[in-house]
């Protein structure tokens, strides 16, 4: 029932230089501008592929002034974007020319990837993934062949690795893949980019803080609210507290804390991005719930500015 990554949503402190670095350098479509739907004074950005397919998909919440966050245990540490197999050679040098520093290229798992940071600090790698046979989005200066594909995997941090594994293999119908190094990996659905989740067990680092340039949850994928009903009871029955369901437009979502304190969001397929929006105006303009629709004079006027 869950069929690999949904979405990963962090935040960031400056509004421009994340549209920037996203959509520009990184070559992610801007798939949708709306906002916080708990906080509409607050803008939530969609980063993806052509269509925001579930597996592509980033989002942001905008926090000017909110001192930066800490990674460490309990958190969703790196979140990996899936390349073609030969294309390493031409992200070194598109990160060389927007002056993004990166290290690497490292090995791990069969793969070689490029380890980087966006612009406030959070940490991402470029995985030059064998058998993603996904459509990259051809935007200038970047082609089709080299652009990102959608995720590759999440690394999870944790105090002890095995008591999150034994929690998604048991009750979140992953199975564990290959373990390197003290690194599990996991997967769901197929043994493919997009449905990889890496375990890290870090016991000696601080707790996760959340804040600027860290990880607020990740979002695993579900075909529909009956697949995600069926979850929730689960979960549930494994003595975790879950949300109700939250109708967040463009899917339904359940919120709850794996055993080590993650985050976990699980979000259905449908019905998607392109239900207010066609492909060719998708992240143009203002998008609201119509639940807020008659609210949006006053919301335009508290947003910050993108200008």
């Amino acid at each position: 029932m869950i069929k690999g990554l949904h979405h990963v949503t962090a935040m960031t402190g400056n509004i421009r230089k994340n549209i920037r670095f996203y959509t520009e350098i990184l070559g992610l479509q801007f798939v949708k501008k709306t906002v916080n739907y708990d906080s509409p004074d607050i803008w939530h950005f969609y980063f993806g592929d052509a269509t925001g397919s579930p597996g592509s998909v980033i989002t942001f919440f905008p926090f000017q002034g909110m001192p930066r966050g800490q990674s460490g245990v309990g958190s969703t540490n790196v979140t990996g974007f899936s390349v073609g197999l030969d294309s390493l050679d031409f992200w070194k040098k598109r990160l060389k020319e927007y002056q993004v520093d990166f290290r690497g290229p490292f090995h791990r798992f069969d793969e070689h990837y490029y380890s980087l940071s966006d612009l406030d600090g959070m940490e991402l790698e470029l995985v030059a993934s064998p058998n993603d046979l996904r459509q990259g989005l051809e935007t200038p200066g970047i082609r089709a062949e080299d652009a990102i594909k959608g995720f590759s995997h999440i690394e999870l941090t944790c105090s002890i690795a095995d008591k999150t594994a034994f929690f998604m293999t048991n009750v979140m119908e992953h199975h564990r893949l290959k373990e390197e190094n003290g690194r599990i990996r996991l997967y769901s659905g197929e043994a493919l980019p997009g449905h990889f989740v890496d375990l890290v067990s870090r016991p000696s680092l601080p707790l996760h803080k959340g804040g600027i340039g860290t990880v607020h949850h990740v979002a695993f994928s579900t075909a529909d609210t009956e697949t995600q009903k069926t979850l929730r009871d689960r979960i549930i029955k494994a003595g975790i507290q879950v949300s109700p369901m939250q109708d967040r437009q463009y899917f339904q979502s359940i919120y709850f804390r794996e055993p080590g304190g993650i985050l976990f969001e699980i979000a259905t397929e449908g019905p998607g991005f392109l239900v207010d929006e066609t492909p060719e105006t998708l992240g143009q303009s203002l998008k609201l719930p119509s639940w807020l629709e008659a609210e949006r004079e006053t919301i335009e006027a508290r947003l910050p500015s993108l200008d």
